[in-house]
């Protein structure tokens, strides 16, 4: 019975109860919706002290520099080829199921309450972004990618001082660490109750009907991302990192369960690094340093979804896209989902990215806008996964390379 109560499966039910409650009770969903956002803060709370402390600890306790660059080079090695496969399976499964064609939906595209003007900005902009002139400033803020590059030069200046020193501030944000660690655990305790008021409240809020009018593009994009979750990714992991993908989801469903939930692959790192660490068998090292980075800047799922997305947007707008184009489409969704993590409104200034690299108007994303949040849960579960799945292979090629290594010296 107390197995059965897991949050893991008591999560699973709040899912389909949180859905049920916003269609059939909506005033009493939106209602309690504060539970969620209580949920959703507290998790947020845990995310800088944790993405800190856990680059910290793995880079401090990396032998050398060497295994620093080869689990960074890795890492993106890792990022780029996934995020790849991920827009070449969309488009290929637009082209074969072709949704919104033949069919006109601009009517719509001048609703006031659905455009939103994102900021423009340059090469220089983008690669300012990642460094913050004032850490402090940078901390008050959240902003997460201008947080992670200042921990990872102030670790990797860790490893250049006097041991004794080293180790004492080692001692510090290892002890941090394992606190966040805990509180993370007492958080997670409340994932059925929070999952369950903050789909209740979507439902409530934007109900079933918007998903019904829009089926063959939310279709799509679905099966395309059940593919890549389900048959892409695991092919990766079982051919290079040498595991069952299965079994490991299994070990850490709770995390994509919360990605769901809460559509933020930030607001669900703490309880990423536990079950990766925990219940996944991920060393600290790893997990502390591939995971806050992956959940910033590796987005499979994202990427998917905006190229299916602006396809769509051609197809109901009457324009016909060349395979030039599609491959335009490819490039820019593929680069710009690593990067879009520090631009201000990333999702948003992403598909405006795309929709301009081909010559489609930005206003035409309020087309779609009515189902963003349900397809948001899908796409970032997914984002979640990949970067779970992409920790395991990079701890699992270092453990071979490690054993290589002693089994060449005891010759």
């Amino acid at each position: 019975m107390k197995r059965f109560l897991s949050v893991e499966n008591l999560t699973l039910i709040a899912i389909v109860l949180g859905i049920a409650f916003g269609y059939f009770f909506p005033k009493a969903a939106i209602a309690t919706e504060v539970v969620g956002q209580i949920y959703l803060a507290l998790l947020k709370m845990l995310i800088i002290p944790l993405v800190i402390a856990s680059i910290f600890v793995a880079i401090t306790s990396l032998e050398d520099t060497s295994e620093l660059k080869s689990i960074g080079l890795l890492a993106f090695a890792y990022y780029f080829t996934t995020t790849a496969l991920a827009v070449t399976l969309g488009l290929v499964l637009f082209n074969i199921f072709e949704p919104g064609a033949g069919t006109t939906l601009v009517a719509n595209i001048n609703t006031p309450n659905h455009i939103i003007q994102p900021k423009e900005l340059g090469i220089s902009d983008f690669l300012l972004s990642f460094i913050p002139t004032n850490i402090f400033a940078a901390l008050a803020k959240g902003a997460i990618l201008p947080i992670i590059f200042f921990t990872i030069l102030f670790s990797v200046a860790a490893l250049f001082i006097l041991p004794p020193k080293r180790q004492t501030l080692f001692n510090f944000f290892d002890a941090l660490n394992d606190s966040m660690m805990v509180l993370a655990k007492w958080v997670i305790t409340l994932t059925p109750l929070g999952v369950f008021a903050l789909l209740g409240a979507t439902v409530a809020k934007n109900g079933l009907e918007p998903i019904l009018n829009l089926y063959g593009y939310v279709l799509t994009v679905l099966a395309a991302l059940a593919i890549h979750a389900a048959l892409v990714l695991p092919a990766i992991a079982y051919l290079i990192g040498r595991f069952n993908p299965y079994s490991y989801f299994w070990q850490i469903k709770e995390a994509p369960l919360i990605a769901f939930s809460t559509a933020s692959s930030s607001a669900t790192l703490p309880v990423s690094i536990e079950v990766a660490e925990t219940k996944g068998g991920v060393s600290k090292k790893v997990a502390g340093f591939v995971l806050p980075l992956g959940a910033t800047i590796n987005m499979d799922g994202t990427a998917l979804y905006e190229s299916i997305a602006v396809m769509f947007i051609a197809n109901i707008s009457g324009v016909e896209l060349t395979l030039a184009q599609q491959i335009t489409i490819f490039l820019t969704a593929t680069f710009a989902s690593i990067g879009a993590a520090g631009i201000p409104g990333a999702g948003l200034v992403m598909m405006t990215m795309i929709l301009d690299s081909v010559g489609l108007p930005s206003e035409y994303i309020a087309l779609i806008i009515t189902v963003d949040r349900f397809l948001d849960m899908f796409r970032t579960a997914v984002n979640n996964w990949g970067d779970l799945l992409g920790t395991k292979i990079i701890d699992s090629l270092l453990a071979r390379h490690f054993r290589s290594q002693h089994r060449g010296l005891a010759y």
